[in-house]
């Protein structure tokens, strides 16, 4: 765990201090936050982000979301498959991605004093994703009182109380005129969009959409109303690029978080493909199961895929299990696929996968949902999500094409709920590898992907269900998800202020 934040903090170093092309000789971490220039502080907060969201919460995302499962030679992860993740679990959880959020809050003071403009959205946009990835997970957390280097035990906010800010201050820093911003304008250290503002816009705008329709089950109203008033603005756009830092280039130090941890700094031993995501993608035959695969080596004629049921990475006779097997097949970013005859142009190389903090599909399929609940197809919004996946991925719009006209056909006679399972469960797949938490927050939110009936070593087993896990040491009653983080340790030793430990099965306040 420790190597892997000396990893993001190498990794920035080398972006920020050591970039020509950013022309910085200062490390950031040198100066204070009032003489950090904005664009060196911009790109360390940004890499703080990513590493924590491509890396660590990536893992976690992963896992509950039923992309991963413990191997059964390695013990690294058993708690995530166990659900037994305590306060003292992933402290440098919480401390990496409030590291980055203290950087992009010192931008952001910096940038509204100055009256760049420019910054601010950048910096109020980026603040407010890695929040809402936060609150998600936590439920309360500390919001308005958060990386104030004047405030040491700053107070949280409930999770309802985040939800209203984020909105009140993406509004804020939308409104801005950005024709009359001071001072510098971004550029290459803006490693999202390079300095493109009117992408910025965007990804305010889907920030905002996202945030309402996440409340819709238990805030209809706001969240009704929010979704309206987006759709029905002929100036608000929505992403229709990846909003990702894609600077990897695959030499140490340079590397998708997600694929240094597990490669370079940890062992590939760990990771295996759940037969949860395995068999979905093996009963519908998806060809997205081989850039997201890595088949077994010495198998490729034919390709052996060999998946492992969720949690059995050891025997546990109460359900009929004995060890998972040694074989089963490992999430191909973990490899570096370039080489690998399964990718011979380098489409899925691990190491250089950029992160995304919102993709394209994500757009499409949050507007294809928005348009649903506001009486309007969402089919075409749909359609486009899933041929990007496919595109994304190596495959072709027109192989696209005969799983959007067929197994994976938008149901346009049917109701709302068949809709978005549609939506939401072509989600969870085009959200792999790195973005299993939105995936794991959608399930918490919808239901969807459906929670199976039966075990996956019974016959009647589908792929694509959740499944309880398998693993001989859950504390949690059989049939009992997670739903959060427990506070770090961390935090409740130096915090007054942080909320009491719930149970990780309790529910964040917008679950269903």
């Amino acid at each position: 765990m420790k190597k892997f934040i000396i990893s993001i903090l190498v990794l920035s170093t080398t972006f920020i201090g050591c970039s020509t092309d950013l022309d910085i000789n200062k490390d950031p971490d040198l100066l204070t936050p009032d003489t950090t220039p904005l664009s060196s502080q911009l790109p360390a907060g940004i890499i703080g982000i990513v590493g924590a969201e491509g890396g660590v919460f990536s893992i976690i995302g992963g896992f509950w979301s039923q992309y991963y499962t413990q191997s059964s030679g390695a013990n690294q992860f058993r708690n995530l498959d166990s659900y037994t993740v305590t306060t003292n679990d992933y402290n440098f959880a919480w401390t990496t991605m409030y590291d980055g959020l203290n950087d992009i809050k010192a931008v952001q003071r910096k940038a509204f004093a100055e009256g760049n403009w420019n910054y601010y959205l950048i910096a109020t946009t980026l603040y407010v994703q890695a929040s809402q990835v936060m609150t998600d997970f936590y439920g309360d957390i500390p919001y308005t009182e958060a990386c104030d280097p004047k405030i040491l035990t700053p107070k949280f906010n409930t999770g309802q109380e985040v939800y209203d800010l984020m909105i009140k201050d993406l509004d804020d820093a939308l409104s801005k005129d950005l024709s009359t911003s001071k001072g510098i304008v971004p550029g290459k250290d803006d490693f999202i969009f390079l300095g493109d503002m009117a992408n910025w816009k965007k990804f305010a705008n889907t920030l905002k959409l996202k945030i309402y329709i996440r409340q819709s089950e238990k805030n209809k109203a706001v969240s009704d109303a929010g979704i309206a008033a987006l759709l029905n603005n002929p100036n608000v756009s929505f992403l229709d690029k990846d909003a990702a830092q894609s600077n990897f280039i695959g030499s140490p130090n340079y590397e998708n978080p997600l694929y240094e941890y597990n490669y370079k700094l940890n062992t590939r031993t760990n990771i295996r493909i759940s037969t949860t995501l395995g068999k979905y993608l093996t009963d519908n035959n998806d060809p997205r199961k081989d850039p997201f695969v890595y088949w077994n080596p010495g198998s490729t004629s034919p390709k052996l895929y060999v998946f492992q049921d969720q949690g059995n990475y050891d025997a546990n006779p109460s359900l009929g299990y004995t060890k998972g097997p040694i074989t089963a097949s490992v999430p191909a970013v973990i490899y570096n696929s370039s080489k690998t005859t399964s990718d011979p142009a380098g489409i899925y190389d691990g190491s250089k996968k950029p992160v995304c903090l919102l993709s394209r599909e994500e757009s499409l399929f949050l507007q294809a949902e928005a348009l649903e609940r506001t009486g309007k197809s969402g089919k075409a919004k749909y359609d486009a999500a899933v041929t990007e996946n496919f595109k994304k991925n190596g495959l072709s719009a027109a192989t696209a094409d005969t799983f959007i006209n067929g197994v994976y056909a938008y149901p346009v006679a049917g109701t709302f709920d068949q809709k978005l399972e549609a939506i939401i469960v072509q989600k969870w797949v085009a959200s792999f590898p790195e973005n299993g938490f939105e995936a794991f927050f959608e399930k918490n939110r919808t239901d969807y992907p459906r929670t199976s009936a039966v075990a996956q070593n019974v016959a009647g087993y589908k792929g694509g269900q959740f499944a309880f896990t398998a693993s001989p040491d859950a504390v949690v009653p059989y049939g009992t998800f997670p739903k959060r983080i427990p506070y770090p340790l961390s935090e409740r030793n130096y915090n007054p202020n942080a909320p009491q430990l719930v149970d990780i099965t309790a529910k964040i306040w917008w679950n269903k």
